[in-house]
């Protein structure tokens, strides 16, 4: 069993869960989160928020997921990644755990 913790700009929120499901994950919990971002180490031409703390609408998700099913998440979440035009993509990872009771 791993402990999965993906991270996503709020527009993702039905592509997380439609890759969830492929995954077979089934039951997990979300909530609507703020991601923030300094950027005052960016160049200003790099910087298209216009300043230097932005704060984002985003979602977070945890799942306890069987480890036979951890590769094909990452792998659906991968495949979207390198599908997009925009710099946000989803993030994801996996945890072991120790003890579940």
């Amino acid at each position: 069993m791993k402990l999965v913790v993906i991270t996503a700009i709020a527009e993702f929120d039905k592509e997380v869960k439609k890759m969830l499901k492929e995954a077979k994950v089934l039951s997990y919990s979300y909530r609507d989160v703020k991601g923030y971002r300094d950027s005052t180490e960016d160049a200003v031409e790099a910087n298209w928020f216009g300043s230097e703390m932005n704060e984002t609408e985003a979602i977070l998700f945890f799942a306890f997921v069987a480890k036979e099913n951890v590769d094909e998440l990452f792998e659906l979440v991968n495949e979207f990644n390198k599908e997009q035009k925009t710099l946000s993509n989803i993030h994801v990872a996996s945890l072991n755990v120790e003890k579940q009771n």
